[in-house]
């Protein structure tokens, strides 16, 4: 936790000049070093020592000027410290932690080392109450054991002091409470406060021979029972090495260990034994540890023990801390668990310091303030730090303001007329919308609010609290201005809060332009108009509607048939192109069949055999669109689906040849012998599937495919499909004898072949199933996968992979390849988390490799574009389905918005 305002300015700054005199000091010792040089001359040593200094103070300067750019890039604050530190610039150095400090918690290692650095800088007392605000600071980052022991050790330094005695076990007692439970290493904190209350004891010990008086004899005794409560304390605590702990105390106590004691100490030691399984697991993990930990975390969950929750929590923390799902969770538990406030409200602050991209934890921070009674200053601080947190989606950004939205309106008192509250509300939504559309959009190219979510909000709360149906009639006006009013729900939303608190004309003003409007749902916005004057209209009203509602029908129905006859038309098109294709290839086959006058009548008849087993006119399967590979001229042949019996041309075996090149010829002095195929009639879609998306170029397809789909069951049949020259076209179908083995073989779907995906899927006759879709891809953002672009095309993935692990875990890395096995410069990158994809973004996008800049983000594939085939009108009255988020087009025919009606301006002003 960042120490605020005149805390973070005054913090050691009565020490500056020490520290530069301290710099000053070790460059005289460097230079009186130097001159001491025997072996080496003089003027080499300087040379080399300047230029490290020049080398070093020109990469610092480099990432001085980034984090001015970026403040939140925190491997570039680590180098930095690391760097200053190097070079001995104490002033620097202490100027780099603060500012680090203030925008992350820091870690173990860097806390320690600037303890360290200021503690040798430590002269007289007013520094040591700065050393001991600055050991404040790091114990509130993450619960280090090691950091609670330096700071007890350095109190125990003070205890001359007035007070410091007592002020040496406050310290050691939160200390306890911090990290006493630590199961490996909490015991140094118990020893450490024993040996301290031991020392006191000899200095409160009468001299040898000598009676004690009574208060003498009092003192003594209330040391000796601080010792034995600090024993019994220890033994009910499930701690490693317990058992030297009780043998200890076993021969320090005179009287013997205590029964009560003993039976805690056993109960300690059988907590221990379930333990030690989760402990001895962490042990010999590699870090970050974090499905151990998971399961350490569930068990202490279900044990029910709060405070070993929570020290289990912050152990997994220390090492997990950029993992927003874990820091999810721990706030969840201590706001609905603990709920003490000064915990909970810690915790909230660290997990955004941590994961400050993590929308989901500013949300939870906002809301734990305003449970907690927070100010209102506090709270809308923290909402303007999030504001700059740098989200990765625009809907973000929605959901934060929506949030803070909600607690103002929580603050507004409706009973009065008017209040500073409900001024302050309503410039707050005034400042979102302006805040989406200008900053949110610049960066996204998109708002992030398509349905207006946040001014339907606004414009209810007028209509509900305020009784302004003026100013939620401007905010609709304003909503369906932004591309809302060809969409039914939208209207339907209005419709329904003039309904609540409007009157029935503007009620039915709003359904007469939905009508002339609407273009996804016309029918069920007309059954509307007409239920509503059923009820509210008169006879003239009634006639109204429903000649407006039929025109508007009519149409509709003009429009669709239309569009299903320019489609007709494209489809007769597109058949009389087919023919016209295959006739040209018809004609093409034949004039080379003429050409070929050295064939054999043995061939000939072979070759006859051959194109009545598998169809002279069989058509290749269309591929499927998988949207990330564009070949050129070959494209129309990689969109391609399955379908049985349809295998395309198998060549026959060929001799020695470059990968992927499979002859055509089939004229043979040796009269090769063909393989055993299987009868068309034999051929069982069942038992088959269809294998795609292999590189042109693989080394004998046949061969390859076979020994990869032989431990799925017995393959009867690889038929790999080459084009008219003989070379692979990248797809082919494997049969097996048993159809138990289908399942088996779909399940090496994706696995890589060749640097590339092979997908494999059910073998589906399309002639009988001509609406069977087996494909099917992401679409949603995978937020732990980052996507590159603009590599250069002589990356290599060994070349990747050592640029991307610096910020994270490197799962796995793919290169985007076209079919002939050339890089498009292309690549996706899988970490471990979303944390550690998330933050090689902010550091790489933007980067240079090899002169090339590169292009980085998370990956979110786009939506599948599909050629619908006329889907049928939605009949009238017809329900329609309700959508949170607003239509978006769903249920509208793909062309019919070249065909909509043209809505003029006066349409779209909504009535007044």
């Amino acid at each position: 936790m960042a120490a605020t305002g005149n805390e973070e300015q005054t913090l050691l700054p009565d020490i500056e000049e020490e520290a530069e005199g301290m710099e000053r000091e070790m460059e005289s010792e460097e230079e009186e070093e130097e001159g001491m040089g025997v072996e080496h001359s003089e003027e080499e040593d300087e040379e080399d020592t300047s230029e490290d200094e020049l080398e070093n103070e020109a990469e610092i300067q480099r990432l001085e000027e980034q984090l001015s750019i970026n403040a939140f890039d925190y491997n570039c604050h680590v180098d930095l410290i690391k760097l200053l530190r190097q070079e001995g610039k104490l002033h620097r150095l202490r100027k780099a932690r603060q500012k680090m400090s203030e925008l992350f918690p820091l870690t173990e290692e860097i806390w320690l080392d600037w303890l360290k650095d200021e503690i040798r800088l430590t002269e007289d007392e007013s520094d040591r109450e700065k050393v001991y605000e600055l050991f404040e600071r790091a114990v509130k980052d993450y619960v280090c054991p090691e950091i609670w022991l330096e700071y007890v050790q350095y109190s125990i330094g003070g205890m001359g002091a007035q007070g410091g005695i007592e002020r040496v076990r406050s310290i050691f007692e939160r200390a306890l409470t911090a990290v006493g439970l630590h199961m490996t290493k909490g015991a140094s904190i118990w020893e450490a406060y024993r040996e301290f209350e031991i020392v006191i004891l000899s200095t409160v010990q009468p001299p040898p021979g000598s009676a004690p008086s009574q208060e003498q004899q009092e003192l003594l005794n209330a040391q000796l029972e601080r010792i034995h409560t600090l024993f019994r304390r220890q033994l009910a605590v499930p701690l490693m090495d317990m058992e030297g702990t009780y043998a200890e105390y076993s021969d320090w106590a005179d009287d013997g260990v205590p029964e009560m004691v003993t039976r805690q100490y056993r109960r300690a030691l059988q907590q221990l034994e379930k333990g030690k399984p989760f402990e001895e697991a962490l042990l010999v993990s590699e870090p970050p540890k974090l499905a151990e930990y998971q399961a350490y975390i569930d068990f202490e969950m279900k044990e029910g023990d709060p405070a070993r929750v929570q020290i289990i929590f912050e152990r997994a923390l220390a090492e997990n801390c950029l993992v927003p799902d874990l820091w999810i969770k721990y706030t969840t538990y201590l706001d609905r668990q603990l709920k003490i406030k000064d915990l909970v409200l810690s915790a909230h602050e660290r997990a955004v310091r941590n994961c400050p991209w993590t929308m989901g934890l500013w949300k939870s921070y906002l809301l734990a303030l305003e449970r907690h009674g927070a100010d209102h200053q506090t709270v809308t601080d923290v909402f303007e730090k999030a504001l700059n947190a740098g989200f990765i989606q625009a809907t973000d950004y929605v959901e934060i303001w929506q949030s803070f939205l909600d607690y103002l309106r929580r603050r507004v008192d409706f009973s009065k007329e008017w209040s500073r509250e409900l001024d302050e509300l309503r410039a707050a939504f005034a400042r979102s919308l302006d805040y989406l559309k200008q900053d949110v959009e610049e960066r996204f190219s998109e708002s992030g609010d398509l349905s207006c979510t946040i001014m339907q909000i606004w414009a209810r709360i007028e209509a509900l609290h305020c009784k302004n149906m003026q100013k939620a009639r401007e905010l609709w006006d304003s909503i369906m201005t932004k591309g809302n009013a060809k969409h039914a729900n939208m209207w339907l939303e209005y419709y329904n809060l003039e309904r609540s608190y409007g009157d029935a004309s503007h009620c039915r003003k709003a359904l007469h332009r939905a009508v002339q409007c609407t273009s996804d749902y016309p029918e069920h916005v007309c059954d509307v108009l007409l239920n509503f004057e059923r009820v509210e209209g008169s006879l003239e009203d009634w006639d109204a509607a429903v000649q407006k509602t039929e025109t508007k029908i009519n149409r509709v129905k003009e429009q669709r048939a239309r569009v299903a006859e320019k489609e007709a038309l494209q489809a007769r098109q597109e058949e009389e192109k087919a023919e016209h294709r295959r006739k040209a290839k018809a004609d093409k086959k034949g004039q080379k069949k003429s050409q070929k006058v050295n064939r054999t009548g043995d061939k000939r008849k072979a070759d006859d055999e051959y194109e009545q087993e598998w169809g002279e006119d069989a058509e290749l399967p269309s591929k499927r669109l998988r949207g990330e590979d564009d070949f050129g001229s070959t494209a129309t042949e990689e969109l391609m689906e399955t379908e049985s019996g349809l295998f395309g041309r198998r060549a026959p075996p060929r001799k020695t040849e470059p990968p992927g090149f499979r002859k055509n010829q089939r004229g043979s002095s040796e009269a090769p012998q063909q393989p055993q195929d299987v009868s068309k009639e034999q051929r069982i879609d069942e038992n088959c599937v269809f294998v795609s998306n292999l590189a042109f170029n693989l080394d004998d397809p046949e061969g390859k495919l076979r020994a990869l789909f032989q431990g799925c069951g017995t393959v009867q049949q690889v038929r790999p499909v080459f084009s008219m020259n003989g070379v692979f076209r990248g797809y082919c179908y494997v049969q097996f004898e048993d159809r138990l083995a289908v399942p088996e073989a779909l399940k090496l779907d994706r696995k890589e072949v060749d640097g590339r995906p092979m997908y494999v899927s059910p073998c589906v006759d399309k002639n009988k199933n001509p609406d069977f879709k087996v494909f099917k891809y992401k679409t949603a953002m995978e937020k732990h996968k980052i996507f590159i672009s603009g590599l250069p095309y002589t990356c290599t993935k060994e070349t990747l992979e050592d640029l991307c692990k610096q910020h994270g875990t490197v799962k796995a890395i793919r290169l985007v390849t076209n079919r002939s096995g050339k890089p498009k410069g292309l690549a996706y990158v899988e970490y471990e988390n979303e944390a550690q994809a998330s933050q090689a973004v902010l550091k790489m996008d933007g980067s240079m490799l090899e002169n090339f800049t590169l292009s980085v983000a998370i990956s979110n594939p786009p939506s599948r574009m599909m050629e619908d085939k006329g889907v049928p009108s939605r009949l009238l009255g017809a329900a329609m389905p309700r959508q949170p988020q607003g239509a978006r087009g769903e249920g509208t025919h793909p062309d019919l918005s070249a065909a909509t009606l043209s809505v003029s301006s006066d349409v779209l002003q909504m009535p007044s």
